[in-house]
């Protein structure tokens, strides 16, 4: 299978589309297109057979993707704004696969110790928890108030226990109906940093953008639907020089210093090429912004919000 090295589905859609020279739409991959307004817009794209499945290695199921221009220098009116539209999205989502007052545990994968994969513990920190207020206090719970619990579980370097099997025990002993999953993705494009929210129902694997791959949290392996909330903080080396490279030669483009072999590289995707340059003297970095602290601060903000308000 084409080696994707992105959590996301567009871009491996739009990879799998380039590498095969196809104009056309991939059969069994569905999407449409919604713009809110100059700085947001969404774009759904459904997988609906086998055949989408295998051309870029996602389950079937739906891929909610949100390009937030501004997110990196969002203000507090901006956040709510954004958590919003968040929370519609994931609302409709949860329509689908579980009722009104069908209980929900929040999972943050990641490591709260390393900035760029500490995006799920700290949303799990916001999240308006309502399993024990149910239990012990319930007169100050509204009625029909859905029942919410949370859980960061930590990471298998830290734990030496893989994520699902502790998931496995939450899930078997508090019989939650739905799991809403929220993880920091990698990336194949710079721009895409902390500037992309992805949902999805089809659970997720955590570690697959970074070649770290750990076992799949999903309905298959957890008995329930899973959400996944999502949003790239990192890209591979090869990945910012392939788009450094882009860049570069637009700008020749742009000062008619252009030729035919700069044209070709340009329509070319040469991330292979350049991994397989920074492979052997181990170059192939995982990079992340310098700005990443107040970036993951405002991002989990949106996300925490907008699952609140979904709830």
């Amino acid at each position: 299978m084409f080696n994707f090295r992105t959590d996301l589905a567009v871009e491996r859609r739009d990879l799998y589309q380039k590498a095969n020279n196809l104009e056309e739409k991939i059969n069994g991959i569905e999407s449409e297109k919604e713009e809110i307004e100059e700085n947001i817009k969404i774009e759904r794209v459904k997988i609906t057979n086998e055949e989408g499945e295998k051309a870029i290695g996602k389950p079937i199921g739906n891929y909610i993707t949100l390009d937030i221009k501004k997110l990196k220098i969002a203000q507090e009116e901006e956040i709510e704004k954004y958590a919003n539209i968040l929370s519609n999205e994931l609302r409709k989502i949860l329509d689908i696969h579980v009722d009104k007052e069908g209980e929900v545990l929040v999972v943050g994968l990641g490591n709260i110790y390393v900035t760029p994969d500490a995006l799920g513990p700290k949303v799990v920190n916001d999240i308006e928890i309502t399993r024990h207020m149910k239990k012990y206090y319930p007169e100050y719970v509204k009625e029909g108030a859905r029942t919410i619990s949370a859980i960061a579980p930590g990471v298998l370097g830290t734990t030496g226990i893989e994520t699902v099997e502790i998931l496995k025990g939450i899930v078997d002993n508090i019989h939650p109906k739905l799991l809403i999953v929220v993880d920091s993705l990698a990336s194949r494009s710079i721009e895409r940093i902390s500037s992309t929210v992805q949902l999805s129902d089809t659970g997720i694997v955590p570690g697959a953008g970074v070649g770290n791959t750990r076992a799949q949290i999903s309905h298959d392996t957890l008995g329930i639907p899973v959400i996944s909330i999502g949003i790239p903080t990192v890209v591979e080396t090869a990945v910012l020089v392939n788009d450094s490279l882009d860049l570069f030669i637009e700008k020749l483009q742009q000062e008619a210093k252009s030729n035919d072999y700069l044209n070709k590289l340009k329509e070319e995707d040469n991330y292979e090429e350049i991994k397989e340059a920074l492979l052997p003297n181990d170059y192939n970095l995982i990079v992340t912004p310098k700005e990443i602290d107040g970036l993951i601060e405002n991002m989990s903000s949106v996300v925490s919000k907008g699952i609140n308000l979904a709830l």
